[in-house]
């Protein structure tokens, strides 16, 4: 049965049972006899001084023991195999950064030259005198403080002939000794001199030089 696993009660549990069940009937005899109040009263003040001790409660049981687990050492983990391939890894590129370009403004670009002037004409054809030159000059030409002073010599000289065939200037390249003679040689050719004008590769009339000599005698008497 169920009542055979229940613990026999205690002493003390009977007799606080049995103490309450007389108070009990002291309780209903004094209700009935008009001491109730009185009875009450001394039950009260009894039960603060009756300590009912309560039995200790059954010790716990102990856990059980933990299972025995078997000392065993830890599994040996062998490192993963070393695999050797022959890729080498790819060479290092240094780039280097251009300079920073610096951008300059530039001028305004120069206006086109002018085209080059055509060449100057080329004289293809010479100035040539209409009389022998020495054949302009006489005796009765001969500077008269040069027969004075019986001055004689070779002047020399280089005339510019004009477009019109005529002298336009004279030049002495060489002296004779006697400024009177030298300065009646340009004189007289600068007068009398006559020249077909030279020309140039179109044809047209050009100036040009003619050099010469002429020889001053004393004329005889």
């Amino acid at each position: 049965m169920a009542y055979a696993d229940k613990p026999p009660m205690s002493n003390s549990r009977i007799a606080a049972i049995i103490i309450v069940a007389i108070l009990h009937a002291l309780l209903g005899y004094a209700f009935v006899t008009g001491l109730a109040y009185n009875v009450m009263k001394k039950v009260a003040a009894d039960l603060k001084t009756f300590d009912v001790e309560e039995p200790p409660p059954p010790p716990d049981e102990p856990p059980p023991p933990p299972p025995d687990i078997p000392n065993t050492p830890p599994p040996i983990v062998s490192p993963p195999p070393i695999v050797r391939t022959n890729i080498q890894p790819p060479p290092i590129q240094i780039v280097r950064e251009a300079p920073p370009v610096i951008i300059t403004p530039t001028a305004p670009p120069a206006p086109p030259a002018p085209p080059a002037p055509p060449p100057p004409p080329r004289r293809v054809e010479p100035a040539r005198a209409k009389a022998n030159l020495p054949s302009l000059f006489s005796d009765d030409d001969y500077p008269s403080s040069a027969m004075r002073a019986e001055e004689h010599g070779t002047t020399g000289f280089r005339l510019t002939v004009g477009t019109n065939g005529r002298v336009t200037n004279c030049t002495v390249t060489s002296s004779s000794g006697s400024s009177a003679l030298d300065s009646a040689t340009c004189r007289l050719l600068t007068s009398r001199a006559r020249f077909t004008p030279a020309k140039d590769n179109t044809g047209a009339a050009t100036t040009d030089t003619v050099s010469g000599r002429i020889t001053w005698r004393l004329p005889e008497n």
